[in-house]
């Protein structure tokens, strides 16, 4: 009990992972697992394929390179724990690596939201300006692009363990929740935390708002593109290259969207139901995005076919 004697913040928190359904955990986790399971295997070989592949080394491929690798971040910052929580009852987290995990977990879905904006954004080029594309969208571009999502979500997002650090938490150690999520954090926290609350949804909304818009406005300029082509056969081709980056969106956003609409709609339903939205919004995307674009690009899936048909020869 001494690790919860404290006198500012507590040297370890107790994540209680899904309040309500303590007696299902065991259960819960097996479709946890294999989802995460699913994420690792398929975002790695996406990653292999276009590493070793030099026709992949293309912009297109670049930012899925880059999206499958904060995938892989984003549901191993948290899947594990989970894992231990649900399985083996592990349920302490120590003070400053609740304060990490929050930190990768918030930042890498910064990074996630700004990837698949800069993923509308080639799309974009290529449809629109397809004689300029290779011009566009150079080697550099690409580098300065991947270092402002990183900047970006790390700028905003570093002053959240700063601000956890400084509070008293009077109301004890036990976190309703399966990870370290910011306003899980706050609600022990005693003293002003309006700041807290109102940082947090402003950063939502501004990253939720504004990345969202210009994909929107993306594809309005693409759909008007595709529409002035001469023939079906080059409209249907050329928003054919699209499917598989609206899946992504749609696997990512639409998560977001409802847990958002959830959390003011039904503010009385059970607390478990707000946490199963959470852990959905952080597991679906990692293990459908590997799968989206296997299947619906061809390029890729091409070479995934090759590779299993000469491994069994």
């Amino acid at each position: 009990m001494s690790a919860y004697n404290f006198t500012s913040h507590p040297a370890a928190f107790l994540l209680m992972g899904i309040p309500g359904l303590e007696h299902l955990h065991v259960w819960i986790a097996i479709p946890f697992c294999l989802a995460y399971t699913v994420a690792l295997l398929g975002n790695c070989s996406l990653l292999f394929i276009i590493a070793a592949d030099a026709a992949l080394h293309e912009p297109m491929y670049i930012f899925l390179a880059m999206l499958a690798s904060i995938d892989l971040v984003l549901s191993s910052s948290t899947l594990p724990k989970m894992l231990a929580i649900f399985w083996f009852r592990h349920r302490e987290i120590k003070f400053y690596a609740c304060l990490i995990q929050m930190f990768f977990l918030h930042s890498f879905a910064i990074m996630e939201s700004a990837m698949l904006l800069a993923m509308a954004f080639d799309r974009y080029v290529a449809i629109c300006k397809p004689l300029h594309y290779t011009t566009i969208l150079t080697g550099p571009l690409i580098t300065k692009i991947g270092m402002a999502t990183v900047v970006r979500a790390v700028t905003l997002m570093t002053p959240l363990p700063f601000l956890l650090r400084r509070f008293h938490y009077c109301r004890g150690p036990a976190i309703a929740h399966c990870y370290c999520e910011h306003m899980a954090v706050v609600r022990l926290a005693c003293g002003d935390t309006r700041f807290n609350n109102v940082y947090g949804i402003a950063v939502a909304m501004f990253i939720v708002v504004l990345d969202l818009l210009f994909v929107i406005l993306s594809y309005i300029f693409i759909l008007q593109a595709v529409l002035q082509l001469a023939s079906q056969e080059a409209r249907y081709k050329a928003f054919g290259t699209c499917v598989s980056h609206i899946g992504a969106i749609l696997a990512f956003y639409t998560p977001v969207v409802i847990s958002s609409v959830m959390h003011r709609m039904a503010r009385h339903a059970a607390p478990h139901v707000h946490i199963l939205l959470a852990n959905f919004y952080l597991l679906f995307p990692p293990m459908i995005n590997p799968i989206i674009y296997g299947v619906k690009t061809k390029q890729i899936r091409d070479r995934v076919l090759g590779f299993l048909l000469r491994k069994d020869v």
